[in-house]
């Protein structure tokens, strides 16, 4: 348990699946049931290509350094493009490579006419100096606006080029593609038969990966969106204003059962792992909030695992697609 005192007891959310019968009243946002009904359609289309003007999609995937958390990203990411027929390419790069290295595997996927998606898997690395015998210091020796801004439109199926991300600003603008992550999180949503129309709604944390990126989605849906950070002031106050809460911040557990407004939906992005020798990996997996306490508060919520990130992973397949469809005039 996390330990704060529960609020509330509610009733399951009708249009999702519900727990097991274990004293746990949320209803579970099952992202992964939702994500493989995707991917089906997905991998039916793809055949369809192939079948039709003998063509697949093809994603590039530039990983820099050996993170564990990105390397099992891109591990499942490949896995999910093989399960779907798409062919997906890999450059890993040192930890200590240059930009120029990272902009020339990029640019040779830009001229492969059998690439259709490329994406340099974030956060890129920071290097550890000595400044003296005794100091250290870490340092980003990698622009990540200079490289995001090499990749083509066309091919940016992360979503985050600035052209990309300006579109989805705008009203009467549409972006080429939708961030993966926030694309995920609003799909959820819908398919999960909750309304975003004119719901208050609160996206805890502002990177650009996540944060700022679903604001604007849940905007475009015609939600009223705030956005709490790291300098907001009685977080817990707007939060539980909420209908709809989003979180992204990066911090375990930080969502308790008190933050949460009855009845509200959750969606975690969070995902952290703790050492636990009795799980069968050797860790375990927490989202940004608290589990134990908000089931006992909202009305649906989404795991960790099985949520947000196989949703993600849908979302990349399904742009990619989109880029290939795009560049043969396929429909």
């Amino acid at each position: 348990m996390c330990g704060l005192p529960i609020l509330a007891i509610l009733v399951r959310h009708s249009t999702v699946s519900s727990f097991p019968s274990n004293g746990q009243t949320a209803a579970m946002i099952d992202g992964k049931l939702i994500a493989d009904g995707i991917r089906s359609r997905i991998a039916s289309e793809v055949g369809r290509m192939k079948n039709s003007i003998d063509r697949i999609p093809g994603l590039a995937v530039i990983m820099v350094g050996w993170r564990k958390d990105s390397e099992t990203y891109v591990r499942n990411k490949m896995k999910a493009c093989e399960e779907a027929g798409i062919k997906s390419v890999l450059a890993q790069l040192p930890n200590d490579c240059s930009e120029d290295d990272i902009l020339k595997a990029l640019l040779s996927f830009e001229n492969d006419p059998s690439i259709h998606g490329i994406l340099v898997q974030l956060p890129l690395p920071n290097v550890t100096t000595q400044s003296c015998s005794l100091i250290y210091s870490l340092w980003q020796h990698l622009n990540e606006e200079r490289i995001l801004n090499a990749l083509s439109l066309e091919k940016d199926v992360d979503g985050f080029h600035p052209l990309n991300m300006g579109n989805l600003a705008m009203r009467g603008r549409e972006p080429l593609f939708i961030p993966c992550t926030p694309k995920g999180c609003v799909e959820l949503l819908i398919r999960s038969g909750i309304d975003i129309m004119g719901r208050k709604a609160v996206v805890i944390g502002r990177s650009n990966i996540v944060g700022l990126p679903t604001f604007l989605l849940l905007q475009r849906h015609h939600a009223t969106v705030s956005v709490v950070h790291a300098f907001t002031k009685n977080p817990e106050e707007i939060t539980r204003e909420a209908d709809i809460v989003v979180t992204a911040a990066g911090v375990p557990n930080l969502v308790r059962g008190s933050w949460l407004k009855p009845g509200a939906v959750i969606i975690d992005v969070g995902t952290h792992p703790i050492e636990d020798p009795n799980h069968e990996h050797g860790y375990r997996l927490l989202g940004d909030v608290c589990y134990e306490e908000a089931v006992q508060v909202a009305s649906a919520l989404t795991p960790v695992p099985g949520g947000v990130g196989p949703m993600t992973i849908a979302m990349l397949l399904s742009n990619t697609l989109d880029a290939a469809k795009r560049a043969y005039d396929f429909s």
